[in-house]
C-alpha cells in the first residue's frame, strides 16, 4: 500500500524566498518553476498532482524535493556538476568574445554590437548576447565621467558633505549654480496631441528666440528654489542675485552657500561684497564635481518639466514657464537627504582612478 507523500518542511523565510521567485517575471525559468513545485510540495500536495499542474516529471518533483531537503534554498535553480546540457561554445571563444569587448572595437566603428561580435567570432548573435548577459556587459551604454584633480579634493569634500549630513545650527543652507543658454525655441508648427496608439509629436526643427541665463539657491532644508532669470552671467548677475538672497533669507540665518569653481564666484568684487555682508560663507566644490551640487539635480528637473517639450515665441514666455516651474516645486518641496558618507565616496573615487591608470598604462606602457 502506497503512503502519502508527507509536506515538505519549510521555514516562514524559506517560503518567502519561493514566493519571491516563482512570481518572478526575471529570474531563470529553471528557478521558477523549481520554486512553485516546492511551494506546492510545501501545501500537501501529491507528486503527481504537483507534476500534473506544472507541466514536468514526477521523477523531476521527487528529485527536486530531495535537493531541497538537503541544501535548502541553495539549490533551487541550479544545474549539479555533469548534469545539463554542455556547452557548445568552446571557452576559449567565449574568453576572446569577452576580451574584445572589453579592450577593442570594430573597424569603423566606436561599440560592438550583436552581429558584428558574432561575425568576428563565427557565433551566432544570440551566443554573444548570452555571453554579455552572463557578464553584465552592455557595450550600447556608455555613461559620462570625469575624475577631479583638485588637490584639495578631500579637504573641499568633507567639507561639503559635512554641510549636507550636519548642518550648522542657525543657519540655512543653499547649494547654489548657474543654468546659462537657456534656450526659447518654438517649433515651426504647431504639435499634434496625444491620441490613442498614438504619442503627442513635435516637428524635429525649430526656431531660435533667445536665451535666458538661471540663477538658482536650492534650499536642502526644505527643498525650495530661489530663482532670478538675467540675460548674462558677469560677477554683477552674481552679485544682484546674493542680494536678493539676502532679502528673503531671516536675518537671525547665516547662509552657507555651495557654489563651484566658476570664476564669477571668485571675482574681487564678490569677495568685497561679502567682506561687508558677514553672514555669507562660501563653500567651493572640488573641481570637476558638479555631481556634489544638489542644484544640478533640480536643474535636470526642470529642463524634463518644464523646457525640453516647450515651445517659446520668445525669452519673456521662456522665464515665465521657468518660474512657474519655480512655483511648482516651492509648492510640493520636500526636505533633501544626503547619504552617502566622506568614506564611501572616497572609496569609489581610489577606484575610479585605479582603473583609469590601469587604461592609461594600457595605452602608455611606458609611463
Amino acid at each position: 500500500m502506497n503512503h502519502p507523500t508527507p509536506a515538505l518542511a519549510i521555514t516562514s523565510a524559506q517560503r518567502e524566498q519561493l514566493t519571491t521567485w516563482a512570481h518572478s517575471h526575471t529570474a531563470p525559468h529553471r528557478q521558477v518553476i523549481q520554486a512553485q513545485v516546492l511551494l506546492l510540495a510545501a501545501d500537501g500536495l501529491a507528486n503527481t498532482h504537483i507534476a500534473a499542474q506544472v507541466g514536468v516529471a514526477v521523477i523531476s518533483v521527487r528529485r527536486w524535493r530531495a535537493r531541497f531537503a538537503a541544501d535548502g534554498l541553495a539549490g533551487v535553480g541550479r544545474v549539479r556538476p555533469g548534469r545539463g546540457r554542455p556547452p557548445t561554445i568552446p571557452a576559449d571563444t567565449v574568453a576572446a568574445i569577452i576580451a574584445a569587448t572589453q579592450t577593442t572595437t570594430p573597424e569603423g566603428r566606436t561599440q560592438w554590437s550583436c552581429r558584428t561580435m558574432a561575425n568576428a567570432h563565427g557565433v551566432s548573435p544570440a551566443t554573444v548576447q548570452r555571453i554579455w548577459a552572463s557578464r553584465g556587459l552592455k557595450p550600447h551604454q556608455v555613461r559620462t565621467v570625469k575624475l577631479s584633480t583638485d588637490p584639495r579634493f578631500e579637504e573641499k569634500l568633507v567639507d561639503v558633505v559635512g554641510l549636507y549630513l550636519n548642518p550648522p545650527d542657525r543657519a540655512v543652507v543653499l547649494c547654489i549654480d548657474e543654468k546659462t543658454q537657456i534656450q526659447a525655441l518654438d517649433r515651426t508648427q504647431l504639435a499634434l496631441p496625444l491620441r490613442r496608439h498614438r504619442p503627442s509629436t513635435v516637428t524635429h526643427d525649430y526656431k531660435r528666440n533667445g536665451t535666458t541665463t538661471l540663477f538658482a539657491a536650492l534650499n536642502v532644508a526644505t527643498g525650495q528654489v530661489i530663482g532670478q532669470c538675467v540675460p548674462r552671467h558677469r560677477h554683477e548677475e552674481f552679485l544682484d542675485f546674493l542680494a536678493q538672497i539676502d532679502r528673503k533669507v531671516p536675518r537671525r540665518l547665516a547662509i552657507h552657500a555651495i557654489v563651484d569653481n566658476y570664476a564669477t564666484h571668485k571675482h574681487e568684487a564678490v569677495r568685497d561684497w561679502l567682506a561687508e555682508h558677514p553672514r555669507f560663507h562660501l563653500h567651493f566644490t572640488p573641481t570637476s564635481s558638479r555631481w556634489l551640487n544638489l542644484v544640478e539635480r533640480w536643474f535636470r528637473d526642470l529642463t524634463v518639466d518644464a523646457v525640453r517639450r516647450g515651445a517659446f515665441r520668445n525669452v519673456p514666455a521662456l522665464i515665465a514657464a521657468i518660474h512657474r516651474s519655480i512655483a511648482t516645486r516651492n509648492a510640493e518641496a520636500t526636505p533633501l537627504v544626503w547619504t552617502a558618507g566622506v568614506d564611501h565616496i572616497l572609496a569609489k573615487v581610489k577606484r575610479g582612478r585605479v582603473a583609469l591608470q590601469q587604461v592609461q598604462s594600457q595605452l602608455d606602457p611606458q609611463k
